[in-house]
Protein backbone atom coordinates (compact mmCIF):
# COMPACT_ATOMS: atom_id res chain seq x y z
CA UNK A 1 0.00 0.00 0.00
CA UNK A 2 2.79 2.40 0.94
CA UNK A 3 4.56 1.64 -2.33
CA UNK A 4 1.41 2.48 -4.30
CA UNK A 5 1.06 5.77 -2.47
CA UNK A 6 4.70 6.64 -3.14
CA UNK A 7 4.39 5.76 -6.83
CA UNK A 8 1.20 7.80 -7.11
CA UNK A 9 2.93 10.74 -5.49
CA UNK A 10 5.84 10.48 -7.94
CA UNK A 11 3.45 10.41 -10.90
CA UNK A 12 1.58 13.48 -9.64
CA UNK A 13 4.85 15.33 -9.01
CA UNK A 14 6.10 14.41 -12.48
CA UNK A 15 2.87 15.72 -14.01
CA UNK A 16 3.20 19.10 -12.32
CA UNK A 17 6.91 19.40 -13.15
CA UNK A 18 6.28 18.63 -16.80
CA UNK A 19 3.33 21.02 -17.03
CA UNK A 20 4.46 23.87 -14.81
CA UNK A 21 6.00 25.80 -17.69
CA UNK A 22 3.81 24.72 -20.56
CA UNK A 23 1.46 27.64 -20.71
CA UNK A 24 -0.20 29.21 -23.69
CA UNK A 25 -2.47 32.19 -24.18
CA UNK A 26 -4.73 33.33 -26.99
CA UNK A 27 -2.21 36.05 -27.89
CA UNK A 28 0.54 33.46 -28.24
CA UNK A 29 -1.62 31.01 -30.20
CA UNK A 30 -2.58 33.75 -32.65
CA UNK A 31 1.03 34.54 -33.47
CA UNK A 32 3.13 31.43 -32.94
CA UNK A 33 3.01 27.74 -33.78
CA UNK A 34 2.78 25.12 -31.04
CA UNK A 35 6.49 24.29 -31.28
CA UNK A 36 7.38 28.00 -31.18
CA UNK A 37 5.28 28.42 -28.04
CA UNK A 38 7.28 25.57 -26.49
CA UNK A 39 10.43 27.54 -27.34
CA UNK A 40 8.97 30.66 -25.72
CA UNK A 41 8.34 28.60 -22.60
CA UNK A 42 12.02 27.64 -22.59
CA UNK A 43 13.01 31.31 -22.85
CA UNK A 44 10.70 32.28 -20.01
CA UNK A 45 11.81 29.36 -17.81
CA UNK A 46 15.48 30.12 -18.39
CA UNK A 47 15.00 33.75 -17.42
CA UNK A 48 13.12 32.87 -14.24
CA UNK A 49 15.69 30.24 -13.24
CA UNK A 50 18.57 32.67 -13.78
CA UNK A 51 16.77 35.49 -11.98
CA UNK A 52 15.60 33.40 -9.04
CA UNK A 53 18.72 31.28 -8.58
CA UNK A 54 18.95 29.83 -5.06
CA UNK A 55 15.46 31.12 -4.33
CA UNK A 56 12.52 28.97 -3.33
CA UNK A 57 10.00 31.77 -3.81
CA UNK A 58 7.92 32.37 -6.92
CA UNK A 59 9.02 34.82 -9.60
CA UNK A 60 7.05 37.76 -8.21
CA UNK A 61 8.55 37.44 -4.74
CA UNK A 62 12.09 36.76 -5.89
CA UNK A 63 12.03 39.68 -8.35
CA UNK A 64 10.87 42.02 -5.58
CA UNK A 65 13.68 40.83 -3.31
CA UNK A 66 16.43 41.69 -5.79
CA UNK A 67 18.31 44.84 -4.62
CA UNK A 68 17.59 46.68 -7.87
CA UNK A 69 18.43 50.18 -6.60
CA UNK A 70 21.72 48.99 -5.12
CA UNK A 71 22.75 47.24 -8.33
CA UNK A 72 21.78 50.19 -10.50
CA UNK A 73 23.71 52.58 -8.26
CA UNK A 74 26.82 50.74 -9.42
CA UNK A 75 25.70 50.86 -13.04
CA UNK A 76 24.65 47.22 -13.22
CA UNK A 77 21.17 45.94 -13.88
CA UNK A 78 20.15 42.63 -12.31
CA UNK A 79 20.14 41.06 -15.79
CA UNK A 80 23.93 41.33 -15.97
CA UNK A 81 24.09 38.49 -13.44
CA UNK A 82 22.59 36.16 -16.06
CA UNK A 83 25.21 33.74 -17.32
CA UNK A 84 25.78 34.59 -20.98
CA UNK A 85 27.29 31.21 -21.84
CA UNK A 86 24.13 29.49 -20.66
CA UNK A 87 22.06 32.10 -22.49
CA UNK A 88 23.97 31.31 -25.69
CA UNK A 89 23.21 27.62 -25.13
CA UNK A 90 19.54 28.55 -24.80
CA UNK A 91 19.59 30.03 -28.30
CA UNK A 92 20.73 26.63 -29.60
CA UNK A 93 17.81 24.93 -27.83
CA UNK A 94 15.17 26.94 -29.67
CA UNK A 95 14.41 26.83 -33.38
CA UNK A 96 15.73 29.40 -35.84
CA UNK A 97 12.10 30.11 -36.70
CA UNK A 98 11.36 31.20 -33.12
CA UNK A 99 14.56 33.23 -32.85
CA UNK A 100 13.87 35.02 -36.14
CA UNK A 101 10.36 36.00 -35.03
CA UNK A 102 11.81 37.86 -32.04
CA UNK A 103 15.31 39.05 -32.89
CA UNK A 104 17.65 40.11 -35.63
CA UNK A 105 21.23 41.36 -35.59
CA UNK A 106 22.08 44.98 -36.24
CA UNK A 107 25.55 46.44 -36.94
CA UNK A 108 27.12 48.43 -34.11
CA UNK A 109 30.43 50.28 -33.87
CA UNK A 110 32.43 51.09 -30.74
CA UNK A 111 34.63 54.10 -30.11
CA UNK A 112 37.56 51.85 -29.29
CA UNK A 113 37.30 50.04 -32.64
CA UNK A 114 35.52 52.42 -35.06
CA UNK A 115 36.72 50.52 -38.13
CA UNK A 116 34.88 47.34 -37.12
CA UNK A 117 31.20 46.46 -36.98
CA UNK A 118 29.81 44.19 -34.29
CA UNK A 119 26.57 42.26 -33.90
CA UNK A 120 23.91 43.75 -31.65
CA UNK A 121 20.67 41.97 -30.88
CA UNK A 122 17.73 44.01 -32.19
CA UNK A 123 13.97 43.67 -32.51
CA UNK A 124 12.07 42.61 -35.63
CA UNK A 125 9.82 45.58 -36.37
CA UNK A 126 6.45 44.31 -37.53
CA UNK A 127 7.42 40.71 -36.76
CA UNK A 128 5.37 38.06 -35.00
CA UNK A 129 6.73 38.94 -31.57
CA UNK A 130 5.80 42.59 -31.95
CA UNK A 131 2.39 41.50 -33.25
CA UNK A 132 2.02 39.48 -30.06
CA UNK A 133 2.91 42.61 -28.07
CA UNK A 134 0.38 44.66 -30.04
CA UNK A 135 -2.36 42.12 -29.42
CA UNK A 136 -1.60 41.85 -25.71
CA UNK A 137 -1.37 45.66 -25.65
CA UNK A 138 -5.06 45.85 -26.54
CA UNK A 139 -5.78 45.02 -22.89
CA UNK A 140 -2.58 46.47 -21.39
CA UNK A 141 -1.97 50.11 -22.27
CA UNK A 142 1.61 50.13 -21.01
CA UNK A 143 2.59 47.14 -23.14
CA UNK A 144 0.96 48.86 -26.12
CA UNK A 145 3.32 51.80 -25.57
CA UNK A 146 6.25 49.43 -25.22
CA UNK A 147 5.30 47.66 -28.45
CA UNK A 148 5.11 50.99 -30.31
CA UNK A 149 8.57 51.97 -29.10
CA UNK A 150 10.05 48.70 -30.31
CA UNK A 151 8.24 48.89 -33.65
CA UNK A 152 9.33 52.49 -34.20
CA UNK A 153 12.99 52.00 -33.22
CA UNK A 154 13.63 48.32 -33.93
CA UNK A 155 15.58 48.29 -30.70
CA UNK A 156 15.21 47.10 -27.11
CA UNK A 157 16.23 49.85 -24.70
CA UNK A 158 16.70 49.72 -20.93
CA UNK A 159 14.66 52.94 -20.80
CA UNK A 160 11.62 51.27 -22.35
CA UNK A 161 11.03 49.11 -19.27
CA UNK A 162 12.68 50.03 -15.99
CA UNK A 163 12.77 47.84 -12.92
CA UNK A 164 11.31 50.72 -10.90
CA UNK A 165 8.22 50.85 -13.10
CA UNK A 166 7.85 47.08 -13.15
CA UNK A 167 7.88 46.98 -9.36
CA UNK A 168 5.60 49.96 -8.84
CA UNK A 169 3.15 49.97 -11.74
CA UNK A 170 1.14 46.99 -10.54
CA UNK A 171 -1.82 47.83 -12.74
CA UNK A 172 0.11 46.87 -15.86
CA UNK A 173 2.84 44.60 -14.50
CA UNK A 174 1.32 41.57 -12.84
CA UNK A 175 4.43 39.47 -12.24
CA UNK A 176 2.31 36.33 -11.95
CA UNK A 177 1.00 36.80 -15.50
CA UNK A 178 2.83 34.42 -17.90
CA UNK A 179 2.59 36.98 -20.72
CA UNK A 180 4.31 39.61 -18.58
CA UNK A 181 6.94 37.08 -17.51
CA UNK A 182 7.68 36.27 -21.16
CA UNK A 183 7.88 39.95 -22.11
CA UNK A 184 10.30 40.63 -19.25
CA UNK A 185 12.33 37.54 -20.17
CA UNK A 186 12.84 38.63 -23.77
CA UNK A 187 13.48 42.25 -22.80
CA UNK A 188 16.12 41.60 -20.16
CA UNK A 189 17.80 38.71 -21.95
CA UNK A 190 18.17 41.08 -24.90
CA UNK A 191 19.78 43.72 -22.68
CA UNK A 192 22.14 41.10 -21.29
CA UNK A 193 23.08 40.01 -24.80
CA UNK A 194 23.64 43.61 -25.90
CA UNK A 195 26.01 44.23 -23.00
CA UNK A 196 28.06 41.02 -23.34
CA UNK A 197 28.15 39.93 -26.99
CA UNK A 198 31.41 40.88 -28.67
CA UNK A 199 31.03 39.24 -32.05
CA UNK A 200 32.28 40.92 -35.19
CA UNK A 201 29.76 41.26 -37.99
CA UNK A 202 30.95 39.80 -41.23
CA UNK A 203 29.41 40.67 -44.57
Amino acid sequence: MKIRIILFGILILGFFVSCKSQYSTSELKNNFTESEIEDLNKIRDFFIEETCVNSQSDFKDCFKKIPHDYLLSYGNGFWENINFERQSELYNQISKSTFDKIWSFCPTTYRTEPEKKFKTLCAISGGKYTEFLNEYGEKNKRIAEYAKSINDSGFFSSLDLTTWEILNNRKYFNLNDPNIQLILAIHFLTLNDQSKRKEELTE
